[in-house]
């Protein structure tokens, strides 16, 4: 089982960039998918999160409206587009997968309930 994010870059405030979650040796439709960031010196945060199968998704306040999670299950792929990007959304962004029951609704803001995780793709934005 192993994930691979892409896609980061540098981008001038305003801009935009879409992340990839690719994954090989599973299936991503039947995990929920979550995208955490973690900028130097604080937390991994919770940006989004899509649910397994039906794909609900979900977003952080700091970039809802502004991103979007989405899944290709031809491609086995997970996408974060992100549009009108600001110099807070600097950090080193990573996917992780899960396929376990979880035992309460907001479970997929919590980093410790994922089991996979990919390598983290650098976002810089700034002018």
């Amino acid at each position: 089982v192993q994930l691979q994010a892409s896609g980061g870059g540098m981008v001038q405030p305003g801009g935009s960039l879409r992340l990839s979650c690719a994954a090989s040796g599973f299936t991503l439709d039947y995990y929920a998918i979550g995208w955490f960031r973690q900028a130097p010196g604080k937390e991994r945060e919770w940006v989004s999160f899509i649910s397994s199968s039906v794909g609900s998704t979900y977003y952080g306040d700091s970039v809802k409206g502004r991103f979007t999670i989405s899944r290709d299950k031809i491609k086995n792929t997970v996408y974060l587009q992100m549009n009108s990007l600001k110099p807070e959304d600097t950090a080193v962004y990573y996917c992780a997968a899960d396929g376990s029951p979880h035992a309460w609704s907001t479970w997929y803001k919590d980093k410790g309930e994922f089991a996979y995780w990919g390598q983290g793709t650098q976002v810089t934005v700034s002018s």
